[in-house]
């Protein structure tokens, strides 16, 4: 069997098992690497070789951490939170409830798009925001299905279409992991390439508001000390202030530098600077903040070295000689096999991130052998990455989510987040990103 094909299959079916990602990376890099005529001593020289290339992305995810975790400390969310409760709170009326719900769905939707691009702290928010709350959405009797899906919604579509915040880093991948397996792209067709993927996520969305989760579901009002004790700094209008500032002033060093490293430093120091966060704080902040995003860090990390012993084995090639002469030169088929073998890699590894490393260094020159164009190869790319990471168990587009809506043990991960969200967004993510494929040729 082709050292490719056995590696992914062990990475996947120890993900799967519920082994450590990192573990089963590893693991699956020795097997194929094994298996495609390396010796131990070679295979571990090239896993360690690529292990560079993911380190300004797993940086980038720690210095995010710390922001986040620096924002948080602000009193932020809890003045957000404050003012979702005041609106809930207004009138018992019907319509006002209707009101209320629709305020509610927008305020998690808007402030999950953010999360990802102009406040981008990621699921950092959904702890802070969403269990202070739960005893409201159960009054209005919102299925929390429907939160989990609009959340989920919100952590995803934005960094795969925008190159902002965490989106760069995305397209970053995207850009880097395309050029090593022989493809040079411009990053700015990046988003025109996503954009019926992302169509297809809305898509989606729509059903998920409108049809699957409108009707009411009931909850018990459970009363936890680590929901009522979520409320606990008010932000004066000086941290209003200052937060907007650092904000403002990460976004703007990160257009300039192209860089999250220096845009999230940039808003940490602003942070600092006028008084929002205290200095003999900062050690304790980024240190949590770190610790929060160390997983991520470590998986993107070894994903990389992961790709580099694919690539050392030399298998890809006669992989994709063979994969060509199983389809017969049918690319309809053959873009909807990769786009489905994306998806079970990423629902194994849980993470598109550290998936685009991986499928870049098979797909490209797959797709290439098909005469697929540049846009329709970062499509079927950008799409093959992005899928599985909202329905995967092990993503954080779905345990977030799961992490905020059951605080009072309401709300199962897997069939209250992950099958609804699989459902709604990597179908369509399949069928959306398939016509685009076909469509950009």
């Amino acid at each position: 069997m082709n050292a490719v094909i056995i590696a992914v299959l062990v990475m996947l079916v120890l993900s799967l098992l519920r082994v450590n990602v990192v573990f089963a990376l590893l693991i699956g890099a020795l097997a194929g690497g094994l298996s495609g005529g390396l010796s131990f001593s070679d295979t571990i020289t090239s896993f360690t070789d690529g292990l560079g290339a993911g380190a300004t992305i797993a940086l980038s995810y720690a210095m995010l951490g710390g922001f986040a975790v620096a924002i948080s400390r602000t009193g932020i969310p809890e003045l957000l939170v404050s003012g979702v409760l005041k609106l809930v709170n207004k009138d018992g009326k019907a319509t006002r409830q209707n009101l209320a719900k629709a305020l509610i769905v927008l305020a998690l939707l808007a402030m999950a798009i953010f999360s990802q691009n102009l406040i981008p702290i990621h699921i950092a928010f959904i702890p802070l925001l969403v269990p202070p709350i739960l005893h409201i959405l159960n009054e209005l009797r919102i299925d929390r299905r429907l939160i989990a899906a609009v959340l989920t919604f919100g952590l995803t579509a934005p960094y795969i279409l925008l190159p902002y915040g965490f989106g760069l880093i995305f397209h970053e991948i995207v850009f880097t992991q395309m050029e090593l397996a022989g493809l040079t792209i411009d990053m700015a067709d990046i988003p025109k390439a996503m954009a019926i993927p992302v169509l297809g996520l809305l898509v989606g969305l729509i059903i998920a508001v409108f049809f699957s989760y409108r009707k009411p579901r009931d909850y018990k009002t459970v009363r936890s000390s680590s929901i009522e004790g979520t409320l606990k700094k008010t932000a004066s209008s000086k941290d209003v202030i200052v937060t907007i500032a650092a904000l403002v002033a990460a976004l703007f060093a990160q257009v300039q530098t192209d860089s999250m490293i220096i845009g999230a430093l940039a808003g940490i120091l602003v942070l600092y600077m006028f008084g929002a966060m205290k200095w003999r704080e900062a050690d304790e902040v980024l240190t949590e903040g770190m610790r929060m995003m160390a997983f991520i860090g470590f998986v993107m990390i070894t994903a990389n070295g992961f790709a580099s012993v694919i690539q050392a084995t030399g298998a890809i090639a006669p992989l994709v000689d063979s994969v060509s002469d199983l389809f017969a030169g049918n690319k309809g088929i053959a873009a909807l096999a990769m786009l489905i073998v994306g998806l079970f890699v990423t629902m194994g590894i849980g993470s598109s991130f550290a998936t685009i490393p991986i499928i870049a260094a098979i797909f490209v020159p797959l797709s290439l052998e098909f005469g697929f164009s540049t846009m329709a190869i970062i499509a079927l790319i950008g799409t093959a990455g992005a899928l599985g990471d909202a329905g995967s168990p092990a993503s954080d587009s779905t345990l977030g989510p799961t992490a905020g809506l059951n605080v009072d043990g309401q709300h199962n991960h897997i069939w209250d987040t992950c099958v609804p969200t699989f459902l709604h967004y990597n179908i369509p993510l399949v069928i959306f990103g398939w016509v685009a494929v076909m469509f950009l040729g």
